[in-house]
């Protein structure tokens, strides 16, 4: 079996520091190698794989500002899809635009849906629902009027996480700094609480930093460290007393939450998406409805113990589980194929 592996050329493959998508299909890609699959990573020049490399994109087009991201993407993207026949399976994780080249080639595709940031991108998933294979990242993830062959909760790779026994005392906010992610939100929870809250990810709503965070800043109760890179991250997570993620719209995964709790972290999260999927309530955090919901179940993170956490990560989120998920998928849609 040859699998072509398409990733989003947004940052390099694996990403330093944000990335999601492109971290998944990096973990993908490097399980597979390891399996003795041969696979076909598609990302930008600069990606670090075992697999074979093909790019036309030399950087990320968040790294480089001089790159029209469209134009790069119909390169990329056609890049694989003009050498499609040459593979058993293209797996891909760059969205919806790949759908559109899929005549160019015989070869199934299976597709990944990391998340649908807009109803108004359903029309290519609708029309393409019994051409491609659509794979969810969570069931609650699943779109009514999509057909899926799978569900696959990702993995990640463990030696990335320590685990820490013993917290230190401030909260952690671990995300895109967006409205979606409900950064507002957690400095409510931290204040009311009356505990240090540390915020670290991409800014990606400068107006909503400006207004929702950056007034509260003081270095002292309420701190924003930035974009953190997976040192950074271990430290950060490990530390936490808990990890906030008061979510404003239906999770779809949820990585940071998962990350968190290999360190042997709690998340404290509202319960939207998937987030019934990923905690187990009461073991490895508390599922919530509000602030005041979020501020009481702080005082009972120190109930939880922190092993649990890192054993359910270790059950259910691996790596090894994700890449034997998606071989299984294979394995199917090339059956399928035969008939």
């Amino acid at each position: 079996m040859h699998v072509a592996i398409l990733s989003p050329i947004a940052w390099r493959t694996p990403p330093r520091s944000y990335g999601p998508w492109e971290y998944v299909a990096s973990l993908l890609t490097e399980g597979l190698v390891e399996k003795g699959i041969e696979a076909t990573l598609f990302a930008t020049k600069n990606s670090i794989t075992k697999a074979n490399l093909l790019s036309v994109c030399a950087y990320g087009y968040e790294e480089d500002s001089e790159l029209i991201p469209k134009v790069w993407e119909c390169l990329h993207i056609s890049e694989l899809f003009e050498r499609g026949d040459d593979f058993d399976i293209i797996h891909n994780h760059f969205d919806f635009l790949p759908l559109t080249y899929m005549k160019m080639t015989s070869t199934p595709v299976v597709t990944t849906i990391h998340g649908i940031s807009s109803p108004k991108i359903l029309p290519v998933y609708q029309k393409y629902n019994n051409q491609s294979y659509y794979v969810s990242i969570s069931n609650a993830a699943r779109i009514p009027s999509l057909n899926y062959i799978a569900t696959v909760y990702h993995g990640i790779d463990l030696n990335q996480f320590s685990f820490r026994i013993k917290p230190k005392d401030y909260l952690l906010f671990f995300g895109r700094i967006h409205h979606d992610k409900g950064a507002k939100e957690a400095i409510q929870i931290a204040r009311k609480a009356g505990m240090k809250l540390i915020l670290a990810g991409i800014i990606q709503d400068k107006q909503y930093f400006k207004e929702n965070v950056e007034p509260f800043l003081d270095k002292k109760s309420i701190e924003f460290v930035g974009v953190a890179n997976p040192k950074k991250r271990d430290e950060l997570l490990g530390g936490a007393y808990a990890l906030l993620n008061p979510i404003n719209v239906p999770e779809a995964f949820g990585l940071s939450v998962v990350e968190s709790m290999a360190c042997g972290t709690p998340v404290i999260t509202f319960n939207k998406g998937s987030m019934q999927e990923v905690i187990v309530d009461g073991k490895t955090g508390f599922l919530v409805d509000s602030i005041d919901e979020a501020v009481k179940s702080l005082k009972k993170v120190k109930e939880i113990n922190r092993s649990e956490c890192r054993q359910w990560v270790e059950k259910k989120f691996t790596v090894e589980r994700m890449v034997n998920d998606y071989i299984k998928v294979y394995e199917l849609i090339l059956t399928k194929e035969k008939h």
